[in-house]
């Protein structure tokens, strides 16, 4: 099993096939030549480059360095299986320190330090590195090591070891040295918090951390885990947000999901209803129609039969003159004429087109008309049946009171337009100024919807203001979006929602023309849509309203807006 697990850390991640002519990343992960050059290639299509592994990211090619030792352990397994004790033998006479290889590829090479971690695991027969305790006859394994005696101990001796504080006592290890000062070769027993290192009794006496504020190393190990601590909980706490965030995306797409197939549903239920009126609509209007078509269709079969009966009168006295007119012998002739009866030539003419019914299309339109106009009645009761918002367009007036003194308002109050002439307005309380203007009616329940051209106007504000919105400010931070009481949809140089000075880009791949605005007071909803075809939804903005809303317009020098009814 053991040997299978080495198997598997000498394959490539890539190929899943032992390493061929294996390199490395500075990252540390290793990968055969061929395989991370095909991965550099895709990627340097891509244009970026990072690591298989671990996806640590590169700005440039990385460059591969090879790495010799992990080629030849691959070459000796692959030359000596089953037998891993050959291979043992032969890497520690070439390489006698396990313990320096570990720690030279620990911070560079994590693959290297996985390959000999379970490496040295296959081999349980390797005592030499083992720690026995250095007052046994017999080897017995020790239990601990002293630093400042530089022995190790088994139970029982070290229960006869001095007890004293000089005394360091740690766990076993295979070699005394990483515990020992590099200058001084004395015991490290003391951290330096200035410089993070960990030193002897002569660094800090008379070396390089002379005068420095140091501690014992088990103080500093209990300081570092309190912080360590402190930062576990940290961490634990983000990821238990974080896990809660991604909880909550669920949630919203499931939620959106089912949202979605239930607004599918009710708008499949709309259009049955709007196609069984009009179905309704059509059928009656098309019986009317067919009602008339045979009533003209009767009429002229009536009067064709009449007419038909006359002709065949007609036929029968224009033969029986043609016999008389035939006859040669004076007294026959005036013995039929005075015996026949009478015929009379004063016909009256019937049949005239003129006096026949047709169809009343004026009659089949006034249908169409009242119709249709009931239809949009009950397109409201539809629309309601079936859950959907009514945006009917809110009567939106503007309010000259509040325009700045280079407003132009029209008569009917709907439409706003710059001047570079003063108006000369009286001063007022609710006058702004700044150019900028707001409707005569404010909001503070209900759902409302109004549509703004702004196709006369080459840079243009529109949105909603509170009614707490200061007036008398020459300043940016009066205008609409530019601070907490209001929202505003705003396109100059580029197009954007603002909202207390904050802003967010919008993208729009049209110009826009006129700006549909909804608002939904009690659910804190403003929405913005660009009205053509087909409507297109530009922004919405969700915010707790606290106090009656107003339409509102700034204007730009040669801008003209207008509400549109």
């Amino acid at each position: 099993m053991a040997s299978a697990e080495l198997r598997e850390e000498l394959d490539c991640s890539i190929c899943l096939s032992l390493y061929t002519d294996p390199v490395s990343l500075r990252c540390g992960h290793n990968f055969c030549r061929s395989c991370i050059v095909s991965v550099l290639d895709a990627q340097e299509a891509a244009g970026g480059y990072s690591c298989p592994d671990c996806r640590a990211e590169y700005p440039e090619r990385p460059a591969l360095e090879k790495n010799r030792k992990l080629r030849n352990i691959v070459e000796r397994f692959s030359s000596t299986q089953p037998d891993m004790r050959n291979i043992v033998e032969r890497f520690s006479s070439t390489q006698p320190d396990m313990r320096n290889i570990v720690e030279r590829f620990s911070s560079t090479q994590p693959d290297m330090r996985n390959i000999v971690e379970r490496f040295s695991s296959t081999q349980p027969d390797m005592e030499e590195t083992r720690i026995f305790c250095t007052y046994c006859d017999s080897p017995a394994p020790a239990v601990r090591t002293c630093l400042q005696c530089e022995a190790s101990f088994c139970g029982k001796h070290l229960s006869r070891h001095s007890k004293s504080p000089e005394h360091t006592l740690v766990d076993p290890n295979v070699t005394l040295e990483e515990r020992k000062c590099s200058t001084h070769k004395e015991v490290l027993k003391y951290y330096c918090p200035i410089d993070a290192a960990c030193i002897c009794v002569s660094c800090w006496a008379a070396g390089d951390h002379k005068g420095h504020d140091v501690e014992l190393l088990n103080m500093a190990l209990e300081k570092k885990k309190k912080e360590l601590k402190h930062f576990f909980e940290t961490i634990k706490s983000n990821r238990k947000e974080v896990e809660e965030r991604i909880q909550n995306l669920k949630d919203h797409g499931r939620e959106q999901g089912q949202k979605s197939a239930g607004l599918g549903d009710r708008v499949a239920l709309l259009f049955t209803d709007l196609r069984k009126k009009l179905d309704d609509l059509e059928k009656r209007i098309q019986g009317e129609i067919s009602r008339q078509k045979d009533q003209v269709s009767r009429s002229v079969s009536d009067l064709v039969e009449q007419v038909e009966l006359q002709v065949d009168k007609l036929t029968k006295d224009i033969n029986h003159l043609e016999g008389l007119c035939n006859i040669t012998d004076p007294l026959t002739f005036l013995q039929d004429v005075n015996a026949g009866d009478i015929i009379d030539v004063s016909y009256e003419v019937i049949g005239d087109v003129r006096g026949l019914p047709c169809v009343d299309e004026g009659l089949v339109s006034q249908i169409l008309h009242r119709g249709l106009g009931n239809f949009a009645d009950d397109l409201i009761d539809m629309k309601i049946k079936r859950q959907f918002s009514v945006m009917e367009k809110s009567d939106i007036l503007l309010d000259i009171d509040t325009a700045h003194n280079n407003i132009i308002i029209s008569q009917d109050l709907r439409s706003a337009s710059y001047s570079a002439a003063s108006q000369n307005r009286p001063d007022g309380p609710k006058r702004f100024k700044s150019c900028q203007v707001l409707s005569s009616r404010s909001f503070s329940s209900g759902r409302h919807y109004w549509e703004v051209d702004v196709s006369q106007a080459k840079r243009w504000i529109i949105g909603v203001a509170g009614h707490s919105l200061k007036r008398k400010v020459n300043g940016i931070e009066s205008y609409i979006g530019y601070n907490e009481k209001s929202w505003g949809l705003m396109f100059s140089e580029s197009f954007v929602f603002r909202h207390n000075n904050i802003y967010t880009h919008l993208a729009s791949d049209s110009p826009v023309q006129v700006v549909g605005i909804y608002l939904d007071y009690e659910a804190g909803r403003l929405s913005f849509y660009q009205v053509c075809d087909p409507i297109r939804h530009l922004h919405t903005v969700t915010a707790s309203f606290s106090e009656p809303l107003y339409a509102a317009l700034y204007l730009y020098e040669g801008s003209i807006i207008r509400i549109i009814t």
